[in-house]
């Protein structure tokens, strides 16, 4: 909260002089800005990916500005929202975009692109940029995050931040799950579609309820909440870490363990990629709420 009254009354000059958290949001403005504007003007994006490498670079852009902009005049008392956790998660979602971008761009645009002279050198400097918007929204997050003994918001700390992930890597499970759609063969991947939306949900939802500052509002303690949430979110995700391999790969339930040789010659990820990506990234989301488990878990005993 004494940080949040020395950027609001600071005034201009003081934040453009001392403010390392100013610079860090004014570099990742201009390098995503960068990014989506020589995309756009050069690139000759005209792929679906293209246009969520877009949109991912524009956002970042937008909510950048957006966040300056309310930290410059000081409105962050008039902000409908609670300032302490707004900027901080909108960090981590941009540099998770960003990221998102710096890897799909290239493999849609820059993979057998050799030839393309001016074309191929807009694409190149955006996945440049793009790279470099997400170490600037890396070092923003690392500059924001609360510090040990510090008192600061829930999307501050490590199980705020872990919410962020979970529900970014939720998002890309739906975007591999549902083109095509796969999970509509058997009951056993519809269990596992099942278990992502449940999850995201709920995650969403802590998110919305912190930077809405609704926590206080609800019927039984947040902290409580959040370590028995966790707890079925890491239940929930184990199972479908077994289940969703189980289903896709093994040929008994009429899956292909083996790599098909038409995708090496397909651009981007082909059918079988998506559903191993899909398999990956439920891994790594119960490694996520594991660890968010054990981070709520000790907040409720310091609570208590």
């Amino acid at each position: 909260a004494g940080a949040e009254s020395n950027t609001g009354g600071g005034g201009l000059s003081h934040l453009l002089h001392s403010s390392p958290l100013l610079w860090t949001r004014l570099a990742a403005l201009i390098f995503a800005c960068v990014a989506f504007s020589l995309a756009v003007h050069g690139g000759r994006v005209h792929h679906g990916t293209g246009d969520w490498c877009i949109f991912c670079w524009a956002f970042s852009f937008a909510g950048s500005l957006l966040v300056l902009l309310v930290e410059l005049f000081g409105l962050q008392a008039r902000a409908p929202i609670s300032w302490k956790n707004f900027p901080i998660t909108f960090a981590c979602y941009a540099a998770l975009l960003c990221l998102s971008a710096s890897i799909i761009f290239p493999l849609y645009f820059l993979k057998g692109s050799s030839g393309q002279g001016e074309v191929g050198t807009y694409r190149i400097v955006s996945t440049v940029f793009s790279c470099l918007a997400t170490i600037a929204y890396i070092t923003e997050v690392s500059i924001s995050k609360a510090r040990p003994g510090e008192v600061a918001g829930y999307m501050a700390t490590a199980p705020g931040l872990l919410k962020v992930c979970e529900t970014f890597v939720a998002c890309i499970i739906f975007v591999f799950i549902s083109d095509p759609v796969v999970y509509d063969r058997n009951h056993a991947l519809k269990y596992c579609m099942s278990v992502y939306c449940i999850c995201f949900i709920l995650s969403a939802a802590i998110i919305l309820l912190c930077i809405g500052e609704c926590t206080g509002c609800l019927p039984f303690p947040f902290a409580r909440f959040l370590s028995g949430y966790a707890l079925l979110a890491v239940v929930l995700y184990l199972s479908a870490t077994i289940v969703w391999p189980i289903f896709n790969f093994d040929p008994k339930n009429g899956g292909a363990k083996n790599r098909p040789h038409f995708c090496n010659t397909e651009v981007g990820l082909c059918d079988w990629d998506k559903l191993m990506a899909v398999a990956v990234l439920t891994g790594v989301n119960f490694i996520l709420y594991l660890a968010d488990l054990i981070y709520s878990t000790r907040l409720v005993f310091v609570s208590a």
